[in-house]
């Protein structure tokens, strides 16, 4: 019994963040935040120096 109510209030919080994903309001947002791993750094670099 508890672990099908659970189950299902995982379910929903599942669809209630999907749906929220898919809000027109955040696309902006998201967007941006898709292209962060193809932007260059601001200051470049030594080679092997490691980010602090």
């Amino acid at each position: 019994m508890v672990s099908g109510i659970v189950t299902a209030l995982l379910l929903v919080l599942f669809v209630a963040g999907w749906i929220r994903l898919w809000s027109p309001k955040l696309k902006p947002e998201l967007d941006a935040a898709a292209y962060l791993p193809l932007e260059e750094d601001a200051s470049p670099r030594i080679s092997g120096e490691t980010r602090r």
